[in-house]
């Protein structure tokens, strides 16, 4: 009987993989457990189906990705910061970045995804790179001023 399987099933499958396995198995352990469900000609056109929406998905999210890295090159961020005699108190973080890319420019940039070689401490005009994903990276002008 081919099924396929809702569910990691150690040993067997990985979840949404098309398997066949012998008929008392998947009645009487597979089936009623919802490990899995019988494959029929619905059952595999919703998978394909499925597949199709999620390799678009990531198409979509990859065309995004390498958006931001277009529009992150072209602006810079003004990051407003304490201090004094030319040196911060405290550092400029990920965070403050990117809520200053969030307030100035509508882009919306996890903390996590933004890469800094060394704190920054001091004033001035700095370069962070930023990984967004699918192999796509981007830098980020930054520049830190008194405020």
């Amino acid at each position: 009987m081919k099924v396929i399987f809702n569910v990691d099933v150690k040993g067997q499958a990985k979840k949404g993989e098309l398997k066949e396995v012998s008929d008392g198995y998947a009645r009487n352990y597979l089936l009623p457990r919802k490990l899995a469900f019988e494959a029929t000609a619905d059952t595999l056109n919703a998978l394909k189906l499925k597949e199709k929406a999620k390799a678009a998905q990531l198409a979509r999210d990859r065309a995004k990705a390498e958006e931001y890295a277009k529009k992150l090159g072209a602006v810079q961020v003004v990051v407003r910061a304490k201090g004094g005699a030319g040196k911060l108190f405290g550092a400029v973080t990920s965070e403050a970045i990117s809520k200053a890319l969030k307030e100035q420019f509508d882009m919306d940039i996890e903390k996590n995804k933004i890469v800094q070689e060394a704190p920054i401490k001091n004033f001035g005009a700095y370069t962070v790179k930023a990984k967004l994903g699918f192999e796509v990276s981007g830098t980020i002008n930054v520049l830190v001023v008194e405020g």
